[in-house]
């Protein structure tokens, strides 16, 4: 498998997984139907376990442009490779939010909330206010990419990587805890993103697939959660080079 190839399926288990478990917890009829927010942070926990556990031998499970750009700011990562990371994990995003739609086609149809069936896909703010959302992004990106820049060991052989630093897979389960830990600490405000292809992939497709009864996909927002994660990522690097 390809780095490229190892991020694309990465980032689509991770979506699979995480729209998943919002799926079945906002929309209508589901066995897991109103189960709440420990329930979502604990899916996208292990959403993000097995996308890192899958993808690490192959392409370091960056599965996240904040963490791909910001590795490469630490000086841990390819400048040159980072164009293709990131593609490859927002068309894996993509994949995944279109395999969310098949598994709950029956579900979405069944739910009149416009909201509840953009949150499947995306983020939005509880409280809209730009600048403070753009805040709460900065934050939780820059604790998720500065624990990641503690986790990844430089020490660790990625077949197929050679000079491509990213997690291995051991790394898998210290980052579904952190991820865990942001989200019940710090997703209250936005629904902490803090990863551009997360958002921007599956909100692309809530664009364009045939969704029924569905509101505009909050175009308006939608720069929040790519610039904010980008934004702590770099800071997150940065600190971490001066310590």
């Amino acid at each position: 498998m390809t780095p490229f190839l190892g991020e694309l399926i990465g980032t689509a288990l991770l979506i699979t997984l995480g729209g998943g478990v919002v799926a079945n917890v906002v929309l209508n009829k589901t066995k897991g139907n109103n189960s709440g927010w420990i329930v979502i942070c604990f899916g996208w926990a292990m959403a993000v376990y097995v996308g890192v556990f899958v993808s690490s031998p192959y392409s370091g499970a960056h599965l996240n442009p904040a963490v791909t750009i910001s590795l490469a700011v630490a000086g841990k990562f390819e400048w040159a490779l980072v164009g293709t990371y990131i593609i490859a994990q927002i068309l894996g995003a993509m994949i995944g939010a279109f395999l969310v739609w098949l598994a709950y086609r029956s579900h979405f149809n069944e739910t009149d909330d416009a909201n509840g069936k953009l949150a499947v896909f995306s983020t939005g703010p509880a409280i809209r206010h730009p600048l403070n959302n753009l805040i709460t992004e900065i934050i939780g990106t820059f604790v998720l990419v500065f624990a990641v820049l503690f986790i990844a060991n430089p020490s660790i052989t990625l077949n197929n990587t050679d000079g491509k630093m990213g997690l291995g897979a051991i790394g898998a389960l210290p980052v579904a805890f952190l991820v865990l830990a942001i989200g019940l600490s710090l997703g209250g405000p936005t629904g902490y993103a803090i990863n551009p292809a997360r958002d921007l992939g599956p909100r692309i497709m809530h664009f364009i697939l045939p969704i029924g009864k569905k509101r505009d996909s909050d175009w308006g927002y939608a720069w929040i959660p790519v610039i904010g994660p980008i934004i702590g990522g770099v800071l997150a690097a940065l600190a971490y080079k001066i310590i």
